[in-house]
């Protein structure tokens, strides 16, 4: 079965983000004053192959954990689809 898993990565809410503030900043310089807060992450899509639901989500889990995200500085989250047709 093919899976495609949309996964988000995102600072720590108590994790300063400098990229986040910046963005803030330029909103303000364009007269964007409404913004209460900015955070930047990455948004990550994977196309897998796996015999099962779970299988898939093992995959992705591990990804996660042991790759794409720093669990010290980073949480993640993921949306898995099957795309078999």
């Amino acid at each position: 079965m093919k899976f495609t898993a949309e996964i988000d990565v995102m600072p720590q809410k108590e994790i300063l983000d400098p990229q986040g503030k910046a963005v803030k900043l330029g909103l303000h310089n364009l007269g964007i004053d409404n913004v209460a807060d900015v955070r930047i992450g990455k948004h990550i899509t994977l196309q897998l192959d796996a015999p099962t639901e779970a299988d898939a989500r093992a995959q992705v889990e591990m990804a996660c954990n042991k790759l794409l995200a720093n669990l010290i500085m980073e949480t993640y989250s993921y949306q898995l689809a099957n795309i078999t047709a």
